[in-house]
């Protein structure tokens, strides 16, 4: 088999030039990090794990007519999906207190907010990802003032639908991060949702008792990760209910 061009590594997934013009594949790995990285080590399964939840949540919202850039399944840790140029932004939406909007302002983690709250941080692992206004990112021309509306539009229709998922089966959606990217048709601009959707970008608590089922398990030493995507997977029905892990397979370029 022929080896792949990688286009790029991150901390949790490799993208490599796909089959076709306009796409690529997107590998899920086993690394977990936190603090920017400061914290790392190897989860065995993350990656099958995080690669179907990603595939469910993209699916779901396709499926409702939020564009996504998933196009496929290929494997357990690969999928296809649309090549976009991404915004340097990550998207955050917040229904209740917690992680840094609750040291930052003191509020007690786990307050309900008195509506979804949108946050947007510049991506940059160097500078840690520093939050950011809208005014910031009209005078740097990240995006424009549509772009900002149109944003924000998609974020609030996917906090609505990953919400109610997550209720149905028990689970209370604290907050979450998707990124953004442009995609063009001819002359046109299209912005869809891109990079993933699971439980290293979403903070997930069990509504009955408050138990963590996101990377905050890792983050705050609070349990077997796996254990906690495991679970989130079998609630919603992507993995049996009798499943453990999701298994290690073999990497092959």
């Amino acid at each position: 088999m022929a080896r792949r061009k990688k286009i790029y590594e991150g901390k949790a997934k490799i993208l490599y030039e796909g089959p076709e013009p306009g796409t690529i594949v997107q590998y899920f790995k086993d690394d977990a990090t936190a603090f920017n990285a400061q914290k790392k080590d190897v989860i065995e399964g993350k990656g099958v794990l995080n690669n179907r939840l990603s595939e469910f949540f993209m699916t779901g919202l396709n499926n409702i007519g939020v564009p996504t850039h998933f196009i496929k399944r290929l494997n357990m840790r690969e999928q296809l999906v649309r090549a976009v140029e991404i915004v340097p932004l990550e998207i955050i939406v917040r229904n209740f207190a917690a992680g840094s909007m609750s040291k930052r302002l003191g509020i007690e983690e786990g307050t309900p907010l008195p509506r979804p709250i949108v946050e947007y941080c510049y991506k940059d692992d160097k500078l840690g990802d520093p939050l950011v206004t809208e005014e910031h990112i009209a005078a740097f021309g990240w995006a424009s003032q549509q772009d900002m509306d149109d944003i924000v539009a998609l974020a609030l229709r996917v906090n609505d639908y990953l919400a109610g998922l997550m209720y149905g089966v028990g689970i209370k959606l604290i907050d979450f991060k998707i990124e953004i990217g442009r995609v063009y048709e001819g002359d046109y601009q299209r912005l869809i949702v891109a990079d993933e959707i699971s439980p290293d970008s979403c903070r997930l608590w069990d509504i009955e008792t408050g138990q963590k089922l996101d990377k905050d398990v890792f983050r705050q030493d609070l349990g077997n990760l796996a254990d906690a995507y495991t679970e989130v997977a079998r609630r919603l029905g992507v993995m049996p209910k009798n499943a453990t892990h999701a298994p290690k397979p073999k990497l092959i370029n």
